[in-house]
């Protein structure tokens, strides 16, 4: 399954990713520039399956962690990324043989992608989640018991901080408070798994899944596009209509708040809300859940299906909500208590989406 990945690639990637990324992991434009610069400058990375890796293989990912509202003016992907690389090739006291990406969002899935190119190194289509989460712990191997630290952090003032943490929650703790004194966002290095770990605790796959939904997006749109990628997503359209007004700040690091979203042609008379942390994390006619985390909820433009992540959220846009299902280790049990909507402090259980797409009478009767 070995291939070069182009920058047609990369761009098909970035905006697949925003469409996984469920409003989180970083704007697909910034991303794919990066990335695709990376690449001109450095060469076509190399993008493996993990049978295909040596049996001795190290990969790590490369991220950007803290909110996204700061990434729009700070994108901290300069000089301060080779240095957590090399940090955090010292704290692992051998080499690093392969880049995989930490997340599925539209920043942080080419990150990696982009420093592989740099170095020399090819690219595990895996990830740690198979869409994107607000923190750190939130990544498959916590699922199975596997450590995420060394983590080394980099800023912009030449600072690199190497965290060694007790476990992964630790991990996001130390991480949390380091990226609020670099500014509300810095490049991370950490993640580091072996290939029998990589075969354990990833989304395999996932970043060919990231490449087939945005080349849906890069040659199609509107309806014919939304059809194409709830078809190859097994996803729904909960909901459609024009945003109302949007509540967001910055808080600890992350851009939280929620969205209003006054419905149109079928969904008429009704209002949905969308509650995010970095991510988007629940959706709600009236009272009422019809979708949340751990599945995907992605809010798109309806003229072009294009993913639209939380810190672009604006007044007047028209919009369609897509709930798509999540990787199945994360309804497993240890998976919904790290991932589930308790954990986010919402009061209620998770529950899929699958069949749950509201009628427009229950939604004009609950708007």
């Amino acid at each position: 399954m070995r291939r070069r990945l182009s920058e047609r690639d990369i761009e098909a990637i970035a905006e697949g990713s925003a469409i996984l990324g469920t409003g989180g992991g970083g704007d697909p434009y910034l991303g794919s520039r990066f990335a695709c610069r990376a690449i001109r400058e450095h060469g076509e990375p190399e993008l493996v399956s993990v049978d295909e890796l040596p049996d001795d293989a190290l990969a790590v990912a490369a991220a950007v962690v803290g909110s996204p509202v700061p990434m729009m003016e700070k994108l901290s992907l300069g000089e301060e990324l080779g240095r957590a690389f090399d940090g955090m090739q010292e704290a692992m006291g051998r080499p690093i043989t392969a880049m995989m990406s930490p997340e599925i969002g539209g920043v942080n899935t080419v990150v990696s992608i982009a420093l592989a190119a740099e170095r020399g190194l090819p690219v595990v289509d895996a990830d740690s989640m198979g869409r994107a989460f607000p923190e750190v712990q939130l990544v498959t191997q916590t699922i199975h018991g596997i450590g995420v630290s060394p983590m080394s952090m980099a800023d912009e003032h030449g600072n690199v901080v190497i965290m060694k943490a007790v476990d992964n929650f630790w991990t996001e703790r130390l991480a949390r408070s380091t990226v609020i004194q670099f500014g509300a966002i810095a490049p991370a290095l950490a993640f580091p798994l072996t290939k029998e770990q990589i075969e354990l605790a990833s989304v395999h796959g996932s970043v060919s899944l990231a490449r087939d939904i945005g080349e849906i997006l890069l040659e199609r749109s509107g309806e014919d596009a939304l059809r194409a990628v709830l078809d190859r997503t097994g996803g729904v359209e909960l909901f459609a209509g024009k945003i109302s007004g949007v509540d967001r700040h910055v808080t600890g690091g992350w851009a939280v708040g929620e969205v209003h979203i006054e419905g149109a042609d079928a969904f008429a008379g009704a209002t949905m809300r969308v509650t995010f942390q970095n991510e988007n994390l629940m959706a709600y006619v009236g009272d009422e859940p019809m979708a949340c985390v751990p599945d995907l909820l992605t809010i798109v433009e309806q003229d072009s299906c294009r993913g639209i992540t939380t810190e672009r959220l604006r007044f007047g846009s028209r919009v369609s909500v897509l709930a798509m299902p999540c990787d199945e280790q994360w309804l497993s049990p240890r998976g919904l208590e790290i991932a589930g909507p308790r954990h986010f402090g919402y009061d209620v259980d998770y529950r899929p989406f699958e069949g749950r797409r509201p009628s427009p009478a229950l939604l004009a009767a609950r708007g």
